[in-house]
This record gives structure tokens, C-alpha cells and sequence, in this order.
């Protein structure tokens, strides 16, 4: 879980915009994708390990996956939303 502290001072590595907490429903989204095999990041790579939560960037354009309470706030580890699968 994110501390509303953390998740105010967050932002997005690429564009500095704010970073919201993904619902549940969106989270077994990309995790259903990430079994399946079916997910790839921004740089392209397959998305093989498990996520504890993500953070929505405000434009809803990109997510950043939580692991192990950790968000990874790389530019290429985002993953382009809508999710597909």
C-alpha cells in the first residue's frame, strides 16, 4: 500500500504529471494479461512477473506496476493503457 504521503509528491518520471492509485478491477486486468503472456512494457519487453498494485499517470495513458510495496517509476517499465487481453 502507498502512503498518501508518497503517492502526493509521486509523479511521473517522463511527463512530472500526478500518479493515482489503480482501482482493483485494473489490477486484475494486468495481472490476468501478465499470466496470460499477453503484456508487454513501453520498451517492449514481456511483463512476466507478478504485481502487487500499479499507479494510473493522470492522462490515463500509462501505468506503473507496485512490486513488493515498491512502485517502479522507470519510463520504460510503464505499461500502455487500455490494457488488452
Amino acid at each position: 500500500m502507498i502512503k498518501p504521503e508518497l503517492l502526493e509528491i509521486l509523479r511521473c518520471p517522463e511527463t512530472r504529471q500526478k500518479l493515482t492509485v489503480a482501482t482493483p478491477e485494473l489490477v486484475n486486468q494486468v495481472s490476468a494479461a501478465i499470466a496470460a503472456g499477453q503484456l508487454r512494457n513501453r520498451a517492449g519487453q514481456p511483463v512476466n512477473e507478478k504485481i502487487d498494485g500499479a499507479l494510473v499517470r493522470e492522462d490515463q495513458k500509462f501505468l506503473y506496476v507496485i512490486r513488493q510495496d515498491i512502485p517502479v517509476m522507470l519510463i520504460d517499465e510503464a505499461i500502455p493503457l487500455p490494457i488488452s487481453g
